[in-house]
This record gives structure tokens, C-alpha cells and sequence, in this order.
């Protein structure tokens, strides 16, 4: 987590790390804390997902993606709250399902229906989903074509209860992956990364 210089945390914040370090995962998902980045906002935390199984430190070819929560007391106008999550998720494709001309709406509405299904309250969503197509040709000929869908996307949580936020980018990550629906979690308490 990032914080100013000389500053304790405040207390919605710490509350708000507090709910994303307790969330609970499904089991399919590789949950780890990762240093935060700096300069968006004043304090944020930071995850990294792998769905599994991949390979430690190399990102899953079923899924992969980041979640950052930011805060700051000041409550950017854009933000609608003093909370904004910055959210990443990306996954291969079927080539046949990479045409799909809806795959990007299909996509933007998984998300929704995951912060809906996980009871998770928030505002001002936004985001791009992005699919990918390519076509391998000289030395990478051999490879086929090939398709990739990525969102980026980010909302404001109603407060700092921002465990289901957490659980329900992770629920994304299992969709893009193709895994079915699945109540099995685990918590994210014991699958911290160690920081230098």
C-alpha cells in the first residue's frame, strides 16, 4: 500500500485494506499483494490474479489481471467518492469467439453482473474492453491465429466495505477464462507476496 510520507493512514482507508485483504477468492484464482502504484491518488493497494493453473511468476495464459484501489480524502469530482478502483483483466480467446462482433459488450456486462451478483455497491463505472486478432506469418507462421480480450475499467465503491469489489473482479477473471460458476473461495490473507 501507498501512503504519503510521515502520515498514518486514515481510518476509512485502513478499513478499506483491511476488507480487500479478508475478500475471499474462488479457489481458481492466484491472489497476491503488489506494490501500489504512485502518483494516482494519496493511498492504494494493489492486487495481482492469475487464474489457474500457471506457472509462478509468469502471467496465466487463461487469465490474468490487476485491481488497484485508490483513495484520496479529497473526493475528486470524476471519482463521485473519496474510493476509485482501477481494475485490469485480460484473457485468450477462441478465435471463433474473437469475432463475435458483441464480445466487447458481452464482456463490459459480465462485469456488471459480477459487482451485482457479489452485492458489491458502486458508482460511476467506466472502462474499455478491447478484443485482439492476430495472424502469425513468416518464422511465427506456425502459430495460427489467435484472439485476446482485455477490459479496463474502473468504479467508484460506496464506502470502504470494498471486499466484494475484490471478489467480484475475480469472479470476472474466472468468466474470461471460460470457468464456470463456482461458490468455492479461499481467503486472500494467506496469499500476500512479499514486498521489499
Amino acid at each position: 500500500m501507498t501512503t504519503p510520507e510521515s502520515a498514518p493512514a486514515p481510518a476509512p482507508f485502513e478499513r478499506a485494506v483491511t476488507a480487500v485483504r479478508a475478500a475471499r477468492p474462488r479457489s481458481e484464482v492466484e491472489v497476491v499483494e503488489i506494490p501500489a502504484p504512485t502518483g494516482l491518488a494519496p493511498y492504494a493497494i494493489a492486487l495481482a490474479a492469475d487464474v489457474r493453473p500457471t506457472e509462478h511468476g509468469i502471467d496465466s495464459v487463461l487469465g490474468t489481471g490487476r485491481f488497484v484501489l485508490l483513495y484520496d480524502p479529497e473526493e475528486p469530482d470524476a471519482w463521485d467518492g473519496p474510493f476509485r478502483v482501477v481494475a485490469y483483466a485480460q484473457a485468450p480467446l477462441e478465435t471463433e469467439i474473437g469475432v463475435d462482433p458483441f464480445i466487447a459488450e458481452v464482456t463490459w456486462s459480465w462485469l456488471i453482473d459480477a459487482l451485482d451478483a457479489r452485492g458489491a455497491e458502486y458508482s460511476a463505472p467506466s472502462g474499455t474492453a478491447t478484443k485482439v486478432l492476430s495472424t502469425g506469418f513468416g518464422e511465427l507462421a506456425g502459430q495460427g491465429d489467435a484472439a485476446q480480450l482485455e477490459l479496463r475499467a474502473s468504479w467508484s465503491p460506496a464506502g470502504p466495505d470494498v471486499g466484494a469489489q475484490v471478489e467480484a473482479w475475480c469472479d470476472l477473471l474466472c468468466m474470461l477464462a471460460g470457468l464456470p460458476p463456482s461458490s468455492d473461495a479461499v481467503s486472500l490473507s494467506h496469499r500476500r507476496a512479499t514486498r521489499d
